[in-house]
């Protein structure tokens, strides 16, 4: 894998080429989990691109890569200075988790890459006073992070990458750990910098999941699939700025994007009761058996009745689309449900247990989740077999590591331990990381 830094000799030519990058995750013994694969994209500039997707689709993975943080396994990136300008160059970075030191004040956090840089003493502080009082936090130069907001500390996050004069903004999703009204000011306070072109750089990356928000800030957003990551749409947003979410052109193209992210792609007819594509190599995502009993109870209910549009019922239900998806598509996965564009209907199978008392719910929860779920059906039959009606979980977590990276195997063990239980199929034992029958249904 090659990162080539050049000089633009075209001030239209693209800032950032990806092509044909690729990134396993995996042990040393040449098992892993492809994240991505074969993705290419341009970055052009005085654009924003939004980056868009489930969570584990190997976004974050693509923005480190481009930033420099990760070496991929194979493919080139090539980031490219805008020719003439000495003032804005290279790529910054701002972080989810905001990522300041504690211990600095607000003013040394921002200092810390003019610093590693060697930008003189005075020339620093300058420069760093400048870009805090442009993200609108003049005053608090010499308060230390614990005694802000989050919005604040996101906010000396963003002086930080924007002090170093980058001509390329990176975002992994900045705004997702904060709450929903200070999320919409700093996005608003962003896209005004942006748009009065106060701000050095040229062009901004911004992986996020939530739809809405790509669809108000970008002027072009990749949608990416899972498992491996890679894109699959690429959708140019004409939207006028200031955008309105209730216009419906907006909507529609919310409900557009549900539908591309929701769909499923062409794979194998089903053979021998496996859910096609899957086997015990599949990574399961750790949904609550309360959480898919109430959508399916949601769905089921007037005025839906058993039939529901997924972007509607994420509004209903005030969910953004990375947290409907996955529940989506377990329930589809246990056969309660089926997926088709952006629209879920539940099975004879849901409408049973949407009926049903506790009892029947948990035996019905059961039949599925050892007919449709390989890696239940295979702790089980472990246990049936042997004459204790026992094994270590450390058995099944490292047949999982053949196949998918450590925290994968550790949510799919998660998963299927609180599925489990509830369905009453084994018992698990969590002092000694052990299943058993003692108590089985």
């Amino acid at each position: 894998m090659t990162i080539a830094l050049e000089r633009s000799v075209e001030t239209d030519a693209p800032l950032v080429e990806v092509r044909a990058l690729k990134h396993v995750y995996g042990k040393g013994n040449g098992a892993g989990l492809t994240v991505l694969d074969d993705v290419n994209l341009t970055l052009r500039p005085n654009e924003i691109v939004g980056l868009l997707g489930r969570s584990g689709s190997g976004k974050s993975t693509l923005l480190r890569s481009i930033a420099g943080l990760i070496t991929p396994t194979s493919g080139t990136i090539t980031i490219k200075d805008m020719p003439g300008d000495d003032t804005a160059h290279g790529v910054s970075m701002v972080f989810q988790s905001f990522a300041l030191f504690p211990w600095l004040t607000v003013q040394k956090n921002v200092e810390l890459g003019l610093e590693a840089q060697g930008v003189p003493a005075e020339i620093r502080r300058k420069r760093t006073l400048a870009a805090i009082d442009l993200i609108g936090l003049d005053g608090f130069e010499n308060a230390y992070p614990k005694e802000l907001s989050g919005g604040m500390r996101q906010r000396v996050g963003l002086a930080r990458a924007l002090v170093v004069q980058p001509s390329i903004l990176l975002m992994d999703e900045p705004f997702s750990a904060l709450d929903v009204l200070t999320a919409e000011t700093l996005r608003t306070d962003l896209l005004d910098l942006w748009s009065e072109g106060r701000m050095p750089i040229r062009s901004i990356l911004i992986v996020t999941h939530n739809i809405e928000e790509a669809v108000l800030m970008c002027d072009r957003i990749l949608v990416f699939s899972s498992n491996p990551g890679r894109v699959i749409a690429e959708i140019k947003v004409d939207l006028p700025q200031p955008r309105n979410r209730l216009e419906p052109a907006f909507r529609a193209l919310v409900d557009d994007i549900y539908a591309r992210m929701t769909a499923r792609p062409t794979v194998p007819a089903a053979r021998d009761g496996n859910f096609p594509g899957t086997g015990l190599g599949l990574a399961l995502t750790h949904v609550s058996t309360n959480t898919l009993a109430g959508m399916i109870e949601a769905i089921a209910a007037a005025p839906n009745d058993g039939v529901a549009d997924l972007a509607t019922l994420a509004r209903e239900l005030q969910m953004e689309a990375d947290e409907l998806l996955p529940i989506a598509e377990t329930l589809q996965l246990m056969r309660f449900a089926e997926i088709e564009g952006r629209t879920i209907r539940l099975n004879p199978a849901a409408r049973r247990y949407d009926a049903a008392d506790v009892d029947e719910r948990k035996q019905l929860f059961a039949q599925h989740l050892l007919a449709y779920v390989p890696l239940a059906a295979h702790i089980r039959r472990v246990l049936d077999d042997r004459a204790s009606h026992q094994a270590p979980a450390t058995r099944f977590r490292d047949e999982l590591e053949d196949f998918m990276s450590e925290p994968y195997a550790e949510e799919t063990m998660d998963a299927i331990v609180s599925w489990g239980r509830y369905a009453e199929i084994f018992a698990y034992h969590e002092d000694d990381d052990r299943f058993s029958l003692d108590d089985p249904a």
